[in-house]
């Protein structure tokens, strides 16, 4: 299995007398590594770059900062958001459930493969598959702590490296 180092402390891959198999920790664990992927690049690039198009209402740079000042001003497109996020959730469940059940889909595996990279050679696949999931957890990481810095002193992931760097210079 991708990812699989031999690390877990709590036994959570034996846990199939309450009803939670594997097949389903693996799918939550890279749905949430895909998540934390994109949510850290966008948390990058809206402080780097500035809010995308149409969305001038978030003018600060901390990301945590400029969800408020959307809520504040457009409420709507935080429920839209919402119900779209309940929209996929809904495709993805039925997903894992029947791919959990027919045995027919790899945990995360959507067919989706544009660029053609699951093709050819299986073990280049998997190393592919290995790094998915590194990188996605160092992401869960690295996402959380954007949230929590971005809570606790109101400064963008970026600006608050380059303050520690600057306040730390000898």
């Amino acid at each position: 299995m991708a990812g699989d180092v031999g690390f877990d402390p709590l036994g959570l891959s034996n846990i199939d007398d309450v009803g939670i198999d594997l097949y389903w920790l693996r799918e939550a664990e890279i749905k949430h590594c895909r998540v934390a992927m994109m949510a850290v690049a966008g948390f990058l690039q809206v402080e780097l770059f500035g809010p995308a198009p149409g969305c001038e209402a978030a003018t600060a740079k901390c990301q945590t900062d400029a969800f408020w000042q959307i809520w504040n001003s457009h409420p709507q497109y935080v429920a839209a958001g919402l119900l779209m996020i309940t929209f996929i959730e809904a495709v993805s469940g039925i997903a894992c459930t029947s791919g959990r059940e027919s045995g027919d889909r790899a945990p995360g595996d959507f067919g989706l493969d544009p660029l053609g990279y699951m093709k050819g050679d299986p073990a280049k696949a998997e190393r592919l598959k290995a790094q998915e999931v590194a990188n996605g957890r160092l992401a869960m990481w690295a996402a959380a702590g954007l949230l929590v810095q971005g809570c606790s002193n109101h400064m963008g992931g970026v600006e608050a490296m380059t303050q520690s760097l600057n306040d730390n210079m000898f």
